[in-house]
């Protein structure tokens, strides 16, 4: 982070989801890559960063033990029934000092540094509210049913990943809102009507959700 902004930087991973796509007997979050669960690898990468002080991991309930022994250097909470429960709860576990907040999901196991870099810094330019994002490739569809009723110009459009980064004040604020459907924190932001920014995402920064994804990452720690 910018040496003029030595703001406190926390992360929250979000790891309590099922990922029954996956059709592994564990959570998604203890599935292993290469011999190491992705919980490990996706941890760790936060742990890491120069600029990231606090490291929350919101485990499956079941799990919270596992999870805390798997990455010592984190503190380990238990998640909700939602999403957007899970990342309050790890909201919640946040030293009273934090003021920028990356939520990141664990399934994004291999995020390069770069990634977690440029978000942290938009944020210390200035931002309430920063996301990564790659252009969109293919083509879209907009249907009713069967029917196409719509091509939207996928110029403007682009894929989002995480980790998403946030004031704290401005997270906060977008989770007292009663949302239940949103995607995403940064949807949550939008539905305040405050700004959200983009920064540049990269590949290696896939979700994993089924099992080429697997593949996919096993191919990319070979050739890192």
């Amino acid at each position: 982070m910018a040496a003029h902004d030595p703001r406190i930087v926390a992360a929250i991973v979000v790891a309590a989801g099922a990922g029954s796509r996956l059709g592994a007997d564990v959570p998604k979050a203890f599935v292993e890559v290469a011999g190491t669960p992705l919980l490990s690898h996706v941890t760790q990468r936060f742990l890491d960063h120069r600029a990231v002080r606090d490291v929350v991991v919101v485990s499956p309930p079941d799990f919270v033990e596992d999870a805390a022994a798997l990455v010592p250097g984190a503190h380990v909470v238990a998640g909700g029934v939602t999403r957007q429960e899970s990342v309050e709860r790890g909201i919640a576990a946040l030293a009273v000092d934090v003021e920028l907040v990356l939520v990141h999901d664990a399934a994004r196991a291999f995020v390069p540094a770069e990634v977690i870099e440029r978000v942290i810094r938009a944020l210390a330019d200035g931002a309430g509210a920063v996301i990564p994002t790659l252009p969109l490739i293919d083509t879209v569809k907009r249907v009713e049913g069967s029917r196409v009723v719509e091509t939207p110009d996928r110029g403007s459009l682009r894929v989002v990943q995480t980790p998403q980064g946030f004031r704290r004040s401005v997270l906060v604020a977008a989770h007292t809102q009663d949302v239940s459907d949103a995607p995403d924190d940064a949807s949550l932001v939008e539905a305040l009507g405050l700004p959200v920014l983009v920064v540049d995402g990269d590949e290696d920064a896939f979700k994993i959700t089924t099992p080429a994804d697997l593949i996919r990452a096993e191919a990319l720690l070979a050739r890192s």
